[in-house]
């Protein structure tokens, strides 16, 4: 279907090291052999991944095939996480803000001056899909003209996560793992796209540190 275009991976680290031979030998080859098929059929397209994890380390610790490595790293893009581009923010703010409302059928919102810092202030651990169901959820609970910090999930954390001295890193993430579950209704799949993790990355932290 990508023959002549591109294909787009999303979290390229999270495949199995089978999988990861069967992809380099497509991005070698240039062809495959269809699923039930015993003919092999040539394909051009551009191959772009994406990964939250340093492949670089994955390399290092083997579960990562270097070769795989080198073939997809011709060319890197690093996006910096949301807290370090916090400039960002008020045009992403803006945009969910109208995509939500056209979806909703309501007028766009104002932000109010304390929201508006809240969003600033607040580390998005979760990145630009926090943000998004930040936004979508307060327009959900908020009918009104302009949007207070009350209409926000995380405005009754007791502090940011940066500011939990004393406090284990195993701790911080069970807390934000069960914090982001109960803003989605115990949905795996849409706490999972919140998290920037996988569904099965998701369950396996679920069974550490007890969630159900």
């Amino acid at each position: 279907m990508a023959d002549g275009g591109t294909v787009f991976l999303d979290q390229i680290a999270d495949i199995s090291l089978r999988v990861q031979t069967d992809l380099l030998r497509v991005l070698q080859e240039k062809e495959i052999t269809r699923v039930g098929g015993t003919q092999t059929v040539p394909v051009d397209f551009r191959c772009v991944a994406a990964t939250n994890k340093r492949l670089e380390d994955l390399v290092k610790q083997g579960t990562f095939r270097p070769d795989l490595y080198y073939r997809l790293h011709v060319f890197a893009i690093e996006l910096p996480p949301l807290r370090e581009r916090r400039e960002d923010i008020l045009l992403l703010v803006a945009h969910f803000l109208e995509k939500f409302a056209a979806a909703m059928n309501r007028p766009v919102p104002r932000m109010s001056a304390p929201a508006l810092e809240l969003l600033q202030d607040f580390p998005w651990p979760g990145n630009v899909r926090e943000l998004e169901n930040a936004v979508e959820r307060a327009l959900l609970i908020s009918r009104e003209p302009e949007l207070e910090p009350s209409a926000f999930p995380f405005q009754m954390s007791p502090a940011p996560l940066e500011t939990e001295a004393g406090r284990s890193l195993d701790d911080v993430e069970r807390r934000h793992i069960q914090k982001v579950l109960e803003e989605t209704g115990w949905n795996l799949s849409r706490a999972a796209r919140v998290l920037d993790i996988d569904r099965t990355t998701l369950y396996n932290k679920l069974k550490r540190y007890g969630l159900r």
